[in-house]
């Protein structure tokens, strides 16, 4: 591994003869990023979090043609008076929303109560429901629910109309979390501050990754915007990653002026300590960019419009900030000179120099390796504990319930749960394609599969059929009321119960419980792709970056461990709701959503990666120094745990703060994170990695071309630091 250059002109060189013009470029970058941003923002759509291509979809699309659509909003229009006949006024009510919604253009299908359609009445009779199934992508859609509401509100003044579905959610989720995301970062950017400041002792020190990670963060909304354009991109998604990004600039910079503080700590200038710092330090970076980039990109491979989005914008804010921690930082630690190193408020309070060694992870260092079987076997039987309720995990999808109880569109669907015989949410819609002249078999069929509680054959009133001269081959669409919510097993069994039922022809179901399986089914198939490209890619960086056939193995290993552990976790809390009044409170809904559960399992899993580059890095130098393994360990984790505990805490901090949000997905995400960085710094990095080094021996550095040799033809003497005890 190259060190750095003997005559100090290496990776630093070009930043540090260029340091004006960088940091003007870099200045110009965000202002122009910053002018955009408000003509970008059109740019983002909702994402779906359904699986495209899927037997559902086909039967959405083929029902909305026959007249008869899935629902996307909801509208239950309510007589305010108790007069005599609620019932008629609440279904003339619902028969004029209708109509005005049935002009506009993004409407592709209205049903209503006016039609007297008994599952669309309330049991009291004063509340009809008028269901509208909307045309364009999922962020299309979500616009138009947010226009055709209040114009469904004009058009009954007399009577008040709640809206619920799954557009209407949508919007009400991105606009509670951008107001949430924002606070979370205002609340976090002081804490990070100060952590900054105990770590590093300087005003300049502490700011500089603060403003790496606002110039990654605002720089990458407007590439998001223009990718918009082209694809789906998620306005969720855009403000996720940029909570990311943030976290991940801040350990970025962390590892290369950390590096850089230590270098000049030991007296080399410090023109020499940069290009220390970005050949060891700025090595590690790039590594942990790709790897973090290239799982991600394997994780966008998933047909879930909402999962590609987040996929997408955490690989931009991800090389967006491996590049400014990589050429913004070091122009402005050259310009910066001895004023990075300014006044400590807080010199009285510290104990250690900042740029020295740890004696808290040297210790702990030295005591593992010690004991290396005792110390590994406890931390994987506490890691095995923690990751068990992993193995009840079930998947499901973004519904109202993601809101706060008290948010319009999660009181009104709870609303229709609980005063209608048939929530729309629970209705299946079956597509038969060649009913024949008498569907009633197939219907009295379906009629006898458990957790059904009514059919009914919707009469065809399409025009001539294109090809069909008879009405039996005509394509007939039958609705199918179940008895359980549509994110529960009885409804997955009953979606597949459908569709192996016997009909008289091919098969189409769709519905709300169609989608969830659908999408569940299509990221547990394409699962298994998706980890092996991202161990491919991992295995492959760090084989490169650390010049070993053995270690990116045992990284592998380690970062599963880990992994599942940080699964086991949000399963606990989130899926079976231990610690929600810790969280804030949530909805308890027994599933987790697939798209942002695998977005946060993803940055978890390149977390871990990093953190190990890092450690791999520095422990693979001294090594390549001289010292025998086991120092080497030592040394390195003495070097780096202080370090990676701080980076760790900012991560934490930043994305924490994120769990004070008042939707569940965002919680998730939050707690996920932050739980994964302080996990695998701490007890990962800190015990585990080390034992498991310290039982491979020099088989860590195996490779099968050179079993045993070490750069530069052997090991120099050196004086080791031994394990007591």
């Amino acid at each position: 591994m190259p060190v750095h250059s003997e005559d100090g002109t290496g990776r630093g060189a070009w930043s540090a003869s260029r340091a004006w013009r960088v940091v003007v470029c870099a200045a110009v970058a965000l202002a122009a990023a910053l002018l955009s941003l408000p003509g970008v923002s059109g740019a983002f759509g909702a994402g779906g979090t359904i699986a495209t291509g899927t037997e559902s979809t086909r039967a959405q699309t083929q029902a909305e043609v026959l007249g008869v659509g899935t629902p996307d909003l909801v509208l239950a229009v309510t007589v305010r008076d108790g007069g005599a006949r609620p019932a008629i006024a609440a279904g003339a009510g619902a028969g004029v929303v209708a109509r005005v919604l049935a002009g506009e253009p993004a409407v592709r299908t209205v049903q209503s109560a006016a039609t007297g359609d008994p599952w669309l009445m309330s049991r009291d009779g004063r509340t009809g429901l008028v269901t509208v199934s909307l045309s364009g992508s999922d962020g299309d859609r979500k616009e138009a629910a947010l226009r055709l509401v209040p114009k469904a509100r004009a058009a009954v003044p007399g009577m008040r109309v709640d809206a619920s579905g799954v557009s209407w959610a949508t919007a009400e989720i991105d606009q509670q979390a951008k107001a949430d995301l924002l606070k979370a970062e205002l609340w976090a950017a002081p804490l990070i501050m100060l952590l900054l400041l105990l770590t590093y002792g300087s005003w300049a020190a502490a700011a500089l990754p603060l403003v790496v990670a606002m110039l990654a963060v605002v720089c990458c909304v407007p590439m998001l915007g223009l990718l918009g354009h082209v694809s789906d991109v998620s306005a969720f998604a855009v403000n996720a990653a940029a909570a990311i990004g943030f976290g991940l600039s801040i350990d970025f910079t962390l590892f290369v002026l950390a590096r850089y503080r230590e270098e000049h700590a030991k007296g080399r200038p410090r023109a020499r300590a940069l290009d220390v710092a970005l050949n060891t330090s700025g090595r590690c970076v790039f590594c942990s960019a790709v790897v973090i980039s290239s799982c991600l990109v394997a994780v966008a491979f998933i047909p879930v419009p909402l999962l590609r989005a987040l996929a997408l914008a955490g690989v931009a804010v991800t090389l967006l900030a491996a590049l400014a921690a990589l050429t913004v930082l070091p122009a402005a630690l050259t310009l910066l000179g001895d004023r990075v190193d300014g006044a400590d408020p807080l010199r009285r309070l510290r104990r250690a120099p900042v740029a020295g060694a740890s004696r808290f992870w040297r210790e702990l260092a030295r005591r593992v390796i010690a004991r290396p079987v005792a110390a590994g076997l406890g931390t994987l039987a506490v890691l095995v504990v923690v990751a068990w309720p992993a193995t009840g995990l079930r998947l499901g999808a973004i519904d109202e319930q993601t809101l706060p109880s008290a948010a319009s569109a999660a009181t009104a669907a709870a609303d229709l749960r609980g005063r209608f015989d048939v929530s729309p949410e629970r209705v299946q819609v079956v597509v038969l394609e060649r009913p024949g002249a008498s569907p009633g078999n197939y219907t009295a069929a379906v009629a006898r599969l458990p957790h059904v509680g009514a059919v009914r054959i919707v009469p065809n009133t399409a025009a001539d059929w294109p090809g069909q001269a008879a009405q039996e081959q005509r394509p007939t669409v039958v609705l199918v009321a179940a008895t359980v919510g549509p994110d529960t097993p009885q409804a997955a069994r009953l979606v597949d119960g459908l569709r192996k039922t016997p009909a008289p022809g091919p098969v189409l179901v769709g519905g709300r419980a169609a989608q969830i399986t659908d999408t569940t089914d299509a990221v547990r198939g394409a699962l298994p792709w998706v980890a092996v490209a991202m161990c491919v890619f991992l295995l492959a960086a760090l084989t490169v970056f650390t010049r070993s056939a053995m270690a990116p193995l045992k990284a592998l290993a380690v970062a599963v461990i880990s992994l599942a552990a940080v699964t086991g976790l949000i399963v606990w809390t989130f899926q079976y709701g231990h610690g929600a009044d810790v969280l804030g409170g949530f909805t308890v809904t027994g599933t987790l959503d697939a798209s942002l559960l695998l977005f946060t399992l993803a940055v978890a899993f390149g977390l871990s990666i990093d953190y190990e580059v890092f450690l791999l890095g520095r422990i693979r130098e001294e090594f390549d120094r001289g010292l025998d393994n086991q120092a080497a360990i030592i040394k390195g984790i003495s070097r780096t745990g202080r370090l990676m505990t701080s980076a760790a805490a900012a991560l934490a901090i930043s994305t924490a703060a994120i769990t004070t949000s008042h939707v569940t997905i965002l919680k998730l995400m939050g707690a996920g994170i932050a739980s994964a960085a302080i996990l695998d710094a701490v007890l990962v990095r800190g015990i585990l990695v080390p034992s498991v080094m310290a039982l491979l021996g020099p088989a860590n550095w195996w490779r099968p071309a050179h079993v045993g040799r070490r750069r530069g033809g052997g090991p120099r003497p050196a004086q080791s630091e031994p394990a007591k005890g």
